[in-house]
């Protein structure tokens, strides 16, 4: 596919190259920038590249750098740049597998980029038009904690998101969403020039973005009215009317008494909720929103032990076919399952994170009491007797899996688990899973002669972080 296939206005050619960065195709575009699929020459993968190119206020020129449609458009287009470099800054701070990854980011052509990860997968709004017959509760229910953890990392760390919407959302092939872009240049360039049409999405914008600066405090609860409007419309197949109408006239009709067929009581509360006109009424905060959806929220310390088994919650379907669980990564130095035989044992997540991801694992773990449940057995990581220990669980043959094991890995490392080399590989997320029987394990990660090992022992069902130490 040549670059322009996509009929993007304007796209950089296939072949063109940022040093080992050769753009191969488009992978889409809108009104103020194009997202290109590259081919990283040095490290040998595909990476994603997004250029600031405002339709409206810029054309390709002949030697590919950007030219302005009138001078008059400068200050737009400047300020729309700075925002866009601004934000992969404030993209680059974070390191959460729910929220775009940026690389690096750079000025060329008169304009800015960035890189990210490269996605597989659709946007939620393709999903939802694609395959709308998979939306149902057991499937929100296992989209929403690590979409959870992306939004609350973004407020913990201070900041709002302000555009989540269908299409902001991406959704992997392994089930893992991805919250994308800010779209701060598309915002910035709405604010200069007075148009709020081109700022915010009809139906997933709360009233406060459409007040005057200052008027109505913004917060927490911001993105938590987009996120219910995300899921209003992935239940009832479109979006609840645009806010400003509802302040003349709240034609709203709460999903607690329509009550769409097939979905629980709490979940269609806790959307009401988050749609509430009035910002104080809504959840304020991520942690408040999952337990209204009856979600568990754990402490601390269920990161550092196996998670208990998860009952579905009252009016929840239980008979729905689980597909393989998706892989929940969190920050690998957030907990261990056991002490450390190395110095990381000394290492504390922040309490932000430490919440989050006790959230997404109790997810995971959900999805692992339904396959032990429905007695389905999930390959396992078999460990030869003579090197295991006494309590070592028996083999794969007749023993099954209880406990998903997650770990990250880089490239060039192998897994060893009670001596014998594991045939893993790490996901895109970067993490790779073992399944495992109940029994004690000693697990090695090995590059060259650095050996990184953890010794635990599973006890019951339930899914673990772990991060061996040197």
């Amino acid at each position: 596919m040549s670059a322009n296939e996509n009929h993007i206005p304007n796209a950089l050619p296939a072949g063109y190259r940022f040093n080992e960065f050769e753009i191969r195709d488009v992978v889409g575009g809108g009104g103020f920038g194009i997202v290109y699929r590259a081919w990283d020459h040095q490290l040998e993968r595909f990476i994603a590249i997004k250029e600031y190119m405002p339709q409206s206020l810029a054309v390709r020129a002949a030697d590919m750098s950007l030219e302005l449609r009138g001078e008059r458009f400068q200050k737009l287009f400047n300020a729309g740049r700075n925002s866009f470099i601004q934000e992969a800054r404030l993209l680059a701070r974070f390191n959460h597998p729910g929220l775009l990854h940026v690389l690096r980011f750079w000025e060329e052509n008169g304009t800015a980029y960035m890189g990210t990860l490269f996605y597989s997968g659709m946007t939620l709004k393709a999903w939802q038009a694609s395959q709308s017959d998979t939306v149902d509760e057991v499937w929100i229910r296992r989209l929403l904690p690590p979409l959870f953890g992306a939004i609350n990392t973004i407020h913990t760390a201070g900041y709002l998101h302000r555009d989540i919407s269908l299409d902001n959302i991406q959704i992997q092939d392994n089930q893992l969403p991805v919250l994308l872009d800010f779209g701060s240049a598309r915002k910035e360039i709405g604010n200069l020039s007075d148009e709020t049409e081109i700022m915010l999405k009809p139906g997933f914008a709360p009233i406060e973005q459409y007040s005057e600066e200052g008027e109505v405090e913004q917060g927490p609860w911001t993105d938590i009215y987009a996120l219910g409007a995300v899921l209003h419309t992935l239940i009832t197949g479109h979006a609840p009317p645009v806010s400003v109408v509802r302040c003349i006239e709240d034609n709203y009709q709460p999903l607690a008494v329509t009550r769409p067929e097939g979905y629980s009581l709490p979940l269609l509360h806790a959307i009401d909720c988050a749609l509430a006109m009035k910002p104080q009424d809504r959840p304020q905060t991520i942690d408040a929103f999952a337990q209204l959806i009856d979600l568990p929220v754990s402490d601390a310390e269920a990161l550092s032990t196996p998670l208990p088994v998860v009952a579905l919650p009252a009016g929840l379907p239980d008979t729905a076919a689980e597909p393989e669980p998706p892989l929940v990564a969190i920050n690998p130095a957030a907990a261990a399952a056991e002490p450390l035989t190395g110095g990381a044992a000394g290492r504390r997540a922040s309490p932000g994170i430490v919440a989050l991801a006790a959230v997404a694992l109790l997810a995971v773990g959900l999805v692992v009491w339904q396959t032990v449940r429905h007695g389905e057995t999930p390959p396992v990581a078999a460990a030869p007797e003579a090197a295991a220990p006494a309590t070592q669980a028996p083999a794969a043959t007749s023993a099954p899996a209880i406990a998903t094991l997650y770990l990250q890995l880089q490239a060039g490392e192998s897994v060893v688990l009670n001596g014998e080399v594991q045939d893993i590989k790490a996901a895109s997320s970067g993490f790779a899973s073992l399944n495992l029987a109940a029994g004690s394990y000693h697990l090695e990660v090995r590059r060259g002669d650095q050996v990184r090992s953890q010794t635990l022992t599973i006890k019951q069902p339930g899914t673990w972080l772990i991060n061996p130490g040197n």
